[in-house]
């Protein structure tokens, strides 16, 4: 009797090891596939990040300041017309003049006719003219990227 105990015991433990093993190996494979899946994933997403990083270095680059020549067409300014754009754009001094790369108080001056801007900054504010909301936003966003990185490496 006993021998018929430890054969059915033996035979079980087989069987038991057979059905594990075809359920781990189909697992490893899932498993093997998922890593390829994911490590081709991360390769896209370094390649897309790449390209958006041309992309915003090609389109956050200031216009520069153009000396003006006697035929170059001066740009106008208007303090009704830059509070009109900036409500357009649905941004607040602060975030305007980080555009500019000036302060929101001179946006303000600028505003309200107590100062005039220089003739770079005239310059960038006619560039701008020509941008929408999403376009504000996203420079918006890649200047405060840009900040972020540089504070933390100092």
């Amino acid at each position: 009797m006993a021998n018929i105990g430890i054969m059915l015991k033996q035979e079980i433990s087989r069987l038991a090891r057979r059905e594990i093993r075809g359920q781990v190996q189909a697992i490893k494979r899932a498993s093997a596939q998922y890593r390829r899946h994911i490590a081709a994933l991360k390769r896209q997403v370094a390649t897309l990040e790449g390209q958006m990083a041309a992309f915003m270095r090609r389109t956050l680059e200031r216009p520069s300041a153009t000396k003006s020549s006697p035929s170059a067409s001066k740009v106008r300014f208007v303090p009704k017309g830059l509070r009109a754009q900036r409500s357009r754009l649905g941004l607040s001094a602060a975030d305007y003049g980080k555009l500019v790369g000036v302060s929101a108080q001179s946006i303000y001056n600028w505003e309200q006719g107590h100062a005039k801007p220089r003739a770079e900054q005239l310059a960038t504010l006619a560039a701008l003219r020509s941008i929408g909301k999403r376009d504000a936003r996203v420079r918006l966003n890649a200047l405060d990227a840009r900040t972020t990185k540089k504070r933390r490496k100092t």
